[in-house]
């Protein structure tokens, strides 16, 4: 039923040694876990007949390499026509560590193809490329993806087993570099090709845990939500693509489970799949990101539980709960519901009780195996890397809803002194209603139930505390959806003389960013249309920030009278407007729309970007999901 054991809380933990600088995770207290997952037990053992999920069934050899291209986008490599084809625009972008990944799987596709007798699908090298008569066949060799992948995977035999492949935590209390500007698995194929050696540690306890800033180039930083949703829609396969590339690098499967089959419900609230939750409530309040009833839990909390000892692990009663929950289908919608008349822990029932009704689970029925298996990854810094991506895999509605509740797990664990629920406490009693589900099948091997539950906390935890990190969109990622953009506009053909027009291209477009860049400063119009109906004129310079450009607005705005169109939460302060609350976006030419850090060098974006317009919007009501 599950993707974690059921244990008893008295199992008693086998010591694994600690690191002198490190406490051990073992020392810290798995009790909460084991105790939640009693409840959990005791609360579904008069339902355990019923399965929100179909069984997942095994795979045939090649079926989940299938579903893989399909999910990257590349379902057209599957046939066997040699027709005109969009995959070339996606591959086109793709880095070499992630055509490996593509490469690899589309052999082991192409193999079971060929045992089923079945007509074989096209080379990948059709696809990215014949190389030319003159290489010899020894560069062809070293050259192919597959190739690659040994070579890293091969380079030190001897340290196979026990290397880890980024930098050692050196100062927990010092900030770290997290780059985001290139990919992931080319990062980690350095390292590992370099042999750097680093002390494999896994940090355990919430204050030892370092702190990571992401350095913002000229270009600043993306959060999720500073695309628009045709851009986003792009970020998923990419996404998937990089993380199965790093996968590769590091050694690690990638376990996805088939996607199931969802049974109806009769209910409205609990045992709804998310998105018919939200298409309910968008129908009352157009834009909700988050379901209402989540919102309504969470804002209930939080006035009135954040201070409750205990809240979250101590469990309420299981009658009132379920009482409680047919109460809400019955008159949540109409807003008779009583919240002031629930007791904290109750509410807090209701919340995990949501969560784990719900058809398939918040991290998905396909990702959650992955989740689980980023424990297994030595290092810290590579395992951020990792639930960065499956984050923005995750459809919009479950990626929305996990923000949610990981930003209410952070304010319960800020009210630690009062609650006595500090992070890793809040992690072991949520991760068994996120890992555990009904629908799943439970396969844990024999002696592994306490490496899996720790693992699942451990993985909790670190999405707790690291979220500002994981819902960023990274500079690599928003540079390939420019450059997908980029090559869709000029529709390339799938045909022989693909590569020679792309290098023409790449030439092309070299030049042309060289010639820009050769200009020291640049005049360009901002508009705001729904404030102004006049544009301010901006003199850009390698010093001319967005944050400028929104204080030269503000000053234009207030000094020069300009004939205002509409003020609606615009801020007053002293008879003059303020700018924190408006926003400078970038829209069209490769980009469909971006919301612009305010540490973006507007001459640097102009040159990646020519063809874009700049406008200024209002900032939407925070949080800026809901």
């Amino acid at each position: 039923m599950s993707q974690l054991p059921l244990k008893s809380p008295l199992a008693s933990p086998v010591s694994e040694g600690t690191n002198s600088r490190v406490e051990s995770l073992d020392n810290l207290s798995m009790d909460s876990f084991w105790l939640e997952v009693e409840n959990i037990k005791q609360s579904t053992e008069a339902e355990q007949e019923e399965c929100s999920l179909a069984d997942v069934k095994t795979q045939e050899e090649g079926e989940a390499e299938a579903e893989w291209l399909q999910d990257a986008g590349l379902s057209d490599l599957l046939g066997d026509r040699a027709s005109e084809n969009d995959n070339i625009v996606l591959l086109s972008t793709l880095t070499k560590t992630q055509a490996a990944a593509v490469q690899r799987r589309l052999d082991t596709y192409s193999r079971s193809r060929r045992r089923k007798n079945k007509h074989p699908v096209r080379d990948v090298r059709d696809i990215f490329g014949v190389v030319s008569s003159e290489e010899s066949a020894a560069e062809k060799k070293e050259s192919s993806p597959d190739q690659l992948w040994h070579n890293l995977r091969t380079s030190n035999v001897q340290r196979t087993e026990t290397q880890d492949y980024s930098c050692p935590v050196r100062n927990p209390g010092k900030e770290e570099v997290f780059n985001m500007d290139v990919a992931y698995s080319e990062q980690a194929a350095v390292l590992l090709k370099g042999s750097f050696l680093s002390e494999s540690r896994k940090l355990k306890d919430g204050n030892a845990l370092p702190k990571f800033k992401i350095p913002k180039g000229r270009l600043g930083v993306t959060r999720i939500g500073d695309l628009s949703a045709q851009d986003m829609k792009k970020i998923p396969t990419l996404a998937l693509i990089e993380l199965t590339a790093l996968c590769d690098i590091l050694g690690f499967e990638l376990k996805r489970n088939k996607a199931p089959k969802l049974k109806t419900t009769e209910k409205r609230l609990f045992g709804v799949p998310l998105h018919t939750l939200l298409e309910n409530d968008q129908k009352l309040l157009p834009n909700t990101k988050v379901p209402l009833l989540l919102q309504a839990l969470l804002s209930c909390l939080e006035k009135r539980g954040l201070e409750t000892e205990g809240i979250l692990r101590v469990s309420g009663s299981q009658t009132r709960i379920k009482s409680l929950e047919q109460k809400l289908e019955r008159d949540f919608y109409t807003g008779l519901f009583r919240w002031d008349e629930v007791h904290q822990n109750d509410v807090s029932g209701l919340l995990k009780r949501f969560i784990r009704e719900l058809p398939a689970p918040l991290l998905t029925a396909e990702y959650l195996p992955a989740f689980a298996a980023v424990q297994s990854i030595p290092d810290l810094k590579q395992r951020l890397q990792a639930l960065n991506l499956l984050i923005l895999i995750l459809p919009e509605p479950n990626r929305n809803t996990l923000k949610a509740l990981l930003e209410f797990l952070s304010k319960v664990v800020a009210r630690e002194n009062n609650n006595k629920m500090n992070l890793w406490n809040v992690s072991t009693v949520m991760a068994p209603n996120l890992f555990m589900h009904k629908g799943l099948p439970n396969k844990i091997p024999e002696g592994k139930e306490k490496q899996l539950a720790e693992g699942a906390a451990d993985v909790v935890r670190t999405m707790i505390h690291y979220q500002d990190l994981l819902w960023t969109v990274s500079s690599f990622l928003v540079g390939q959806v420019r450059k997908l953009n980029e090559s869709n506009s000029k529709r390339y053909q799938f045909c022989d003389k693909r590569i020679k027009n792309l290098l023409r291209k790449i030439h092309a477009d070299k030049d042309k960013v060289e010639k820009n860049q050769a200009e020291p400063s640049k005049i360009v119009k901002v508009h705001s249309s729904l404030l102004l109906k006049d544009s301010l004129e901006v003199h850009l310079n390698n010093a001319t920030r967005a944050a400028d450009v929104l204080r030269q607005f503000q000053k234009n705005l207030c000094q020069n009278g300009w004939n205002i169109v509409n003020t609606v939460n615009l801020l007053k302060c002293n008879n003059s407007m303020e700018c924190t609350n408006l926003l400078l976006y970038e829209v069209g030419g490769n980009i469909g729309e971006h919301c612009l850090d305010p540490d973006t060098y507007l001459l640097d974006l102009y040159h990646i970007n020519p063809h874009a317009e700049w406008i200024i919007k209002q900032n939407p009501s925070y949080p800026r999901m809901y």
